[in-house]
């Protein structure tokens, strides 16, 4: 078998780290479209713009991807940012 070095041995630190940040830049990215395509619903499509949808198909999608968005930051803040309790199984 091949003594290949780890991904960790190799940086130096974990990878985790970048996904992290990664991640939490992704559920901002979507609250962010979905704030804009709710916004952008106000102002008639023109035909060279990015959505061709009308007013209410506009809101919902800005809705459903501000939802998806705090789902996202919510599991990103469980999983990677909160502190994890120290047990005392380790005496």
């Amino acid at each position: 078998m091949l003594n290949l070095p780890t991904t960790e041995e190799r940086l130096g630190k974990s990878p985790q780290r970048m996904v992290r940040y990664f991640v939490l830049i992704m559920a901002l990215v979507y609250i962010g479209l979905g704030i804009w395509a709710w916004v952008s619903s106000y102002t008639a499509p023109t035909p060279d713009s990015i959505f061709q949808l009308g007013a209410t198909p506009r809101r919902i999608l800005g809705v459903v991807m501000v939802l998806y968005g705090l789902l996202r930051l919510g599991r990103v803040y469980t999983t990677h940012f909160r502190k994890k309790p120290s047990s005392d199984d380790n005496e």
